[in-house]
């Protein structure tokens, strides 16, 4: 019997499945997940997985959480351990009270266990080897028996284990049986021979709601093909591939013509980054909407480019899916690591627009704005993602959009405009906000047109070295970036239920880990006051909510606070007013580690919590 007293909990607790890259597991893994979510538990997993070759480590973690908490919470309740190789750190994750389920064909030495946890012995080697002579049919119905012993040890709901069998295999109709019958070796093996069900327990439920089920990558490139996208260039790079291949499927959807069948888009696979930025340049120079999707080394091979569409005024969208770096770093890890090399994009002064959304919702709604931004501001913009947010399916609302809707393709001159006399200065400033008038290339026969060029020019685009026009056009830039501040996704603001002189300021993937830890951190006497950005250049409210409060806390997943650097650079902000909160060992944020971190700040300030007298 262990030590620690067992945990008991149902619809709350946290899976996690170890095993070896390349055993098929990711298949079995992901089933487990979705049949929670068609229990109407909602379930928030992760896929932590190397980025080399087959035979390493990886980790596959479900947080189950009937409150809706989708954030990683930090602790294993249940580690599924098929890897040899990471036992002892397995194991060692393992709550105390928590349970252990592996492999028990082989003994295992005692010194390997833990006396305060519960261990789950299922003989899966042998199971497969009684029941399958092909190799590779062990190894694959290996996952799918310990899927199998965790409905029972769960009390799962099987029907709906069974029906998601059969939609996955949906074509393969061949492979359905097989997998169902793999299940129920798992089941029946624990129902013979072990007390089930454990502590750990799921119950039917209805809280999921009309939430959709998606990925990151998946959502952004939807968005582009509703925000108007119909160029895309790109090169491989993890985490953000997925998204062009997303983009692939979504445009042989909805952008084939229904009468020719031929398609009306362009998907190119460049040779390397800086092809793929320059292609999409020249794309939206020449009027089409155009992105790229890469991660941070594509954003370092594409500075020069970024300069030349910033300095002459060509629109483009550039979705960034942050990986850890720097240098090749850790490419299957997430991290918040690319707000410096985006934002200030090139050498010289340059400040570029970035979009900051928290879940695929948002990765959605801001990659299709991110290209009516684009044509408006007559720039490039950048999407952060993050792996955590693009490669990991989220529950979140419903995709919305209307049909309604008409693409703002900014000032644009036409040739009715030229005719009527209308004056055509390609950086000509005319109504105060810094954005120029353009012309899309072939408008006019005789008038309209300009030379594109990334040296110093004048109002009318004619090449001049002096440093009048120059620093002219410069600040003319700047104010277009302070344009940008109304134009862009304002920050989302939540005040606690009591006053304080504390606030804190997130964003991005951080998000669902934040609101829980907002919960743990009231609890415990710290009420906070919260702020989400959403955007950048920042909205004035950034300012004023920063002025509101004593301390403010920021919480990020990078080493260097480039969120706090970049409110200290453009707010004016006094550095010691701002208290860092960092997170960047390649792992989602966790609750525990926000509000734990918090916790000590505030202690270590000498904040006396607001508990009631005797408590």
């Amino acid at each position: 019997m262990p030590a620690s007293q067992p945990i008991s909990r149902v619809n709350d607790f946290v899976v996690k499945f170890a095993n070896v890259n390349g055993s098929g597991s990711a298949s079995a893994n992901e089933l487990f997940a979705r049949s929670v979510l068609r229990m109407g538990v909602p379930v928030g997993p992760r896929n932590i997985f190397p980025s080399n070759i087959q035979g390493l480590p990886t980790w596959y973690e479900v947080r189950i959480s009937e409150a809706g908490h989708l954030g990683a919470r930090g602790g294993i309740d249940i580690m599924v351990a098929m890897n040899p190789q990471t036992w002892d750190q397995d194991v060692a994750s393992i709550e105390p009270g928590g349970y252990l389920l592996y492999d028990c064909t082989k003994p295992v030495p005692l010194s390997k266990f833990r006396s305060d946890i519960t261990v789950i012995g299922v003989p899966l080697t042998a199971i497969c080897n009684r029941e399958y002579t092909d190799p590779r049919q062990r190894q694959l119905f290996k996952n799918i028996i310990y899927i199998g012993a965790l409905t029972a040890l769960l009390d799962m709901d099987v029907p709906e284990v069974e029906k998601l069998i059969g939609e996955q295999f949906k074509g393969k109709d061949k492979l359905i049986q097989p997998n169902v019958h793999a299940l129920h070796l798992g089941r029946d093996w624990v129902q013979q021979n072990l007390e089930h069900p454990i502590g750990l327990r799921l119950r039917r439920s209805d809280a999921v709601g009309n939430r959709i089920f998606i990925e990151g990558n998946s959502a952004a490139a939807l968005g582009a093909v509703y925000g108007g996208a119909t160029v895309c260039a790109w090169y491989p790079i993890t985490p953000s591939s997925s998204l062009a291949e997303a983009f692939t499927r979504h445009c042989g959807r909805y952008r084939v013509d229904p009468e020719t069948k031929q398609g009306k888009y362009a998907i190119i696979q460049a040779e390397d980054e800086l092809a793929s930025i320059g292609i999409v340049i020249g794309a939206a120079w020449n009027g089409a909407r155009a992105f790229t999707a890469t991660s941070g080394p594509g954003i370092s091979l594409m500075q020069e480019f970024l300069g030349l569409a910033y300095f002459a005024e060509i629109p483009a969208v550039v979705v960034d899916v942050q990986r850890a770096g720097p240098s090749t770093g850790m490419p299957t890890r997430t991290q918040q690591c690319d707000l410096f090399s985006c934002a200030y994009a090139s050498h010289g002064d340059t400040k570029h627009v970035l979009m900051l959304p928290e879940d695929p919702r948002e990765a959605f709604e801001f990659t299709a704005m991110s290209f009516d931004l684009a044509d408006r501001l007559q720039t490039p913009i950048f999407v952060m993602l993050d792996l955590d947010i693009g490669m990991n399916h989220r529950l979140c609302k419903p995709l919305e959009w209307d049909d309604a809707t008409v693409y703002d393709r900014g000032k644009v001159m036409t040739a009715a405009d030229l005719d009527a006399g209308k004056e055509f200065g390609r950086y000509l400033d005319v109504d105060g906000d810094g954005i120029p008038y353009r012309t899309y290339p072939g408008t006019h026969p005789s008038k309209g047109s300009f030379f594109t060029r990334g040296t110093s020019r004048d109002r009318y685009a004619r090449y001049t070295e002096e440093g009048g026009p120059y620093a002219d056009n410069m600040q003319r830039l700047l104010k277009k970036f302070s344009t940008a501040r109304d134009l862009v996704p304002r920050p989302v603001l939540a005040y606690a239920e009591k006053k304080t002189r504390y606030g804190v300021i997130y964003y991005g993937s951080t998000s669902p880990a934040m609101d829980e830890a907002i919960h743990m951190l009231v609890a415990g006497g710290y009420p906070l006051d919260m702020l989400r950005v959403r955007a950048f250049p920042f909205h004035h409210s950034v300012d004023d909510f920063i002025a509101d409060h004593d301390f403010v806390f920021v919480v990020e997943q990078n080493r260097d606070a480039q969120l706090r650097s970049l409110i200290v650079n453009e707010c004016g902000v006094d550095p010691a007013r701002l208290v860092p909160i960092l997170h960047y060992d390649g792992t989602p944020i966790t609750a525990r580690f926000i509000a734990g971190s918090i916790g000590e700040q505030l202690d270590a300030l000498k904040v006396t919590p607001l508990r009631k007298v005797g408590a």
